[in-house]
């Protein structure tokens, strides 16, 4: 397993809008990978693998390259930035945060804290208000110096390492990282294998803020079938009931078909489980209540197109301790090898 790749991805800053340094660090590894390699208009990096024969099937691999994040949305005069999410936070999780301010001329460390009376002089009922996001600051720790140095617009990320624990990887951005790694390694580990397809791997831009940079990216490639790489819940912790977990780690890759943004093709649902079933490949069904994927954009492109969801089950997604178990991890990428081979 490629660890140092994902390590190199996860740790990566990257929010809604500003992909340009995953898209290069992805476009240096997969430069001998494809025929062909373009970025569009929305910055979403599109690759496609040629097929032998003539009129193939069209298969699309979408993994978003975004994470979730904050913009500057302004600077006071002694320098505090106060943000704007792109993404989806609980203000629970973002107390006392080390942060990295991404600008034109360098990344510079911060702290991440929200207005008001530190424990020694507030209250009780003080103690019990969780801030709004919009309640949350950066400081630099440069004073009035900051406003010389950020601009409105500007991002800012978790300042978090990739680290390995027992059997799991925890990261700020295993979502989405790791579909990007699965659609580089999916494709490293095909060889010429699966020539019978036409194999588009697109690393798409403002999946987090609505599959924007899918919605483009699947009209321009207009595929026959449409793989949703991505996360998914694994609520597999103390204190959610098992009805609500999602997936279970270590029980294999996610097979979603269902959530808010699309609902998966049966058959293609049907195909993919009989061949984990046949390959010995663990897996579960996953669906969601809430929240979609690119797989959807995928489906909606055009004049449509047939589309599944391929997931690995995520605990404390959207904190920067996200968790994944390496099995998962590597079923997820067993299956995508195994279903590109039978093109």
């Amino acid at each position: 397993m490629n660890i140092d790749l994902l390590k190199r991805l996860c740790e990566m800053p990257g929010v809604p809008g500003h992909e340009e340094r995953v898209r290069a660090l992805i476009e240096n590894e997969v430069s001998d990978l494809f025929d062909s390699v373009e970025t569009d208009p929305m910055g979403s990096l599109l690759c496609r693998r040629d097929a032998k024969g003539a009129d193939p099937t069209r298969i699309m691999l979408l993994c978003h390259m975004d994470e979730i994040g904050f913009l500057v949305s302004h600077i006071d005069k002694k320098g505090f930035l106060y943000l704007q999410p792109v993404g989806g936070f609980d203000p629970r999780n973002l107390f006392s945060r080390r942060v990295l301010v991404c600008t034109d001329d360098g990344d510079f460390k911060g702290v991440m804290n929200p207005g008001g009376k530190p424990i020694h002089i507030s209250g009780p009922e003080d103690r019990k208000k969780v801030p709004a996001v919009g309640e949350f600051f950066v400081d630099l720790g440069m004073g009035e110096k900051a406003r010389d140095i950020v601009k409105v617009g500007d991002y800012v990320v978790m300042d978090e390492p990739f680290i390995e624990i027992g059997d799991k990887f925890v990261s700020k951005a295993l979502d989405n990282r790791i579909a990007c790694w699965l659609g580089i390694e999916a494709i490293r580990a095909l060889g010429d294998k699966g020539r019978g397809a036409e194999i588009h791997v697109a690393f798409t831009t403002q999946e987090e803020v609505g599959l924007r940079g899918a919605r483009t990216s699947a009209y321009r490639t207009k595929p026959d079938i449409g793989l949703g790489i991505d996360v998914t819940l694994s609520c597999d912790t103390p204190g959610i009931p098992e009805k609500d977990a999602t997936t279970q780690q270590g029980g294999g890759f996610g097979l979603h078909v269902r959530d808010s943004s699309f609902i998966a093709d049966k058959a293609l649902v049907r195909e993919i489980e009989d061949l984990a079933i046949k390959k010995g490949i663990p897996y579960q069904r996953t669906m969601l209540a809430a929240g979609g994927q690119d797989g959807a954009a995928a489906q909606q492109a055009a004049a449509g197109a047939r589309a599944v969801g391929i997931t690995v089950g995520t605990r404390y997604i959207h904190t920067v301790t996200e968790m994944i178990e390496k099995s998962d991890l590597q079923a997820a990428l067993d299956i995508l090898v195994a279903y590109l081979s039978e093109q």
